[in-house]
């Protein structure tokens, strides 16, 4: 497997970028696939309660919730990023940048404004709420800096398009009561208003849930580095390694992602067989470890109500929240839920169904006859 090779620019201060689906071919040679969508119709309450149900049947194990003060960040570099020491020497660019197809330009320090992120395609999109566009006073940052104009984000982020206001709310509302650790949000959602927790929740909700990476299974990955915005980058050289027990998300394009392009998307490598594991996790519950996850994130795993979609999602991004539910980290009312579905998982147990989860289509609604979409995977 050759690598892209990089074009010398390795540092963007954001963690997010845009996730969409354009049809290109990647710099690996890896199609993007189209994507679709369902329609829901089901009796979400009904669902919701049956979900409740099942979980409530679980073995009862005790996780202990863990506090701002006692909150580590795990020891899997993979899953959970640390910038390297010292990173390679890049030339850096300067000047105004473009991307392909958008008439805007901005400088490097422009993109990298955490209060004024770039929008290279504003009418592919309504008007942004000042937060999601500026932030707030208080050092609310600009929501788009790391979920992007299209609300889907790069792996360090969470992707948010089309993912129900109710439940971005909620999610909100805990960052901010630090019932949801180990992330960047907790200090963003300390000084957020309720009216722009509405407003950006809302927002995001509108937005089109799109196929953003691929996912593919393979025994080698470029070798990598962290650079100081936290964005994982292939080593200039493309030398590669094996990928063991790990997921390695890397974008497509590197001029792309350190530009925040929205339509310049990632790649998730995931070792060779785990998208048949995982499916048998998802699908059957992995023999007594868990439940079906259709049970409660809906047929085609695509939400319901407050029980957010998956489909689709960053399986890096999957497998922290399973990790976070399994050590507390995520302790909310919602959070709660999770915890006897994670308790008998495994490590690898997690990073299959991430992986699967991460290869099926995702989409903003489902019926209760819908199933998951397979095909957002490309065997290598």
């Amino acid at each position: 497997m050759k690598p892209p090779q990089s074009d010398g620019r390795f540092n963007s201060k954001y963690f997010g970028e845009d996730r969409r689906n354009t049809g290109v071919q990647t710099r690996w040679g890896f199609p993007q696939p189209n994507t679709g969508g369902a329609r829901r119709t089901v009796g979400t309450s009904a669902r919701i309660f049956i979900c409740a149900l099942v979980l409530a049947l679980l073995p009862v194990i005790r996780i202990g919730a863990q506090s701002a003060q006692e909150w580590k960040l795990p020891d899997i570099p993979w899953a959970f990023p640390v910038r390297d020491k010292v990173p390679p020497a890049i030339d850096e660019k300067s000047g105004p940048m473009h991307v392909p197809g958008s008439t805007k330009s901005y400088t490097q320090d422009q993109i990298d404004d955490l209060q004024n992120p770039p929008d290279w395609f504003p009418d592919e999109h309504t008007p942004m709420p000042r937060v999601v566009a500026h932030g707030a006073e208080g050092g609310v940052l600009g929501c788009a800096s790391c979920h992007l104009p299209s609300g889907l984000g790069h792996p360090e982020s969470a992707n948010l398009a089309g993912v129900s206001a109710a439940y971005i709310r909620r999610q909100l509302s805990d960052f901010k009561a630090e019932a949801r650790m180990g992330e960047a949000m907790n200090d963003v959602a300390k000084n957020l208003s309720d009216e722009d927790a509405r407003q950006a929740s809302e927002w995001f909700a509108s937005l089109k849930p799109r196929v953003w990476q691929p996912v593919v299974e393979t025994d080698r990955v470029p070798k990598t580095f962290i650079n100081v915005h936290l964005m994982r980058m292939p080593l200039p050289g493309g030398a590669d390694e094996p990928i063991g027990n790990r997921i390695i998300e890397l974008p497509q394009d590197i001029a792309g992602a350190e530009s925040r392009d929205p339509h310049s998307g990632f790649i998730s490598y995931v070792p060779k067989g785990s998208l048949s594991k995982g499916k048998e996790f998802v699908t059957t519950g992995g023999g007594g470890k868990t439940i079906q996850c259709a049970i409660c994130h809906g047929p085609s795993l695509n939400g319901l109500g407050e029980v957010p979609a998956i489909a689709g999602h960053s399986p890096m991004y999957l497998f922290r929240q399973l990790y976070y539910f399994k050590d507390g980290s995520r302790h909310g009312s919602m959070g709660a839920l999770m915890k006897g579905v994670v308790a008998q998982m495994s490590q690898d147990d997690m990073l299959a169904i991430a992986a699967y989860v991460g290869s099926l289509t995702p989409g903003r609604e489902e019926n209760s006859s819908t199933k998951p979409t397979e095909g957002n995977e490309i065997k290598n």
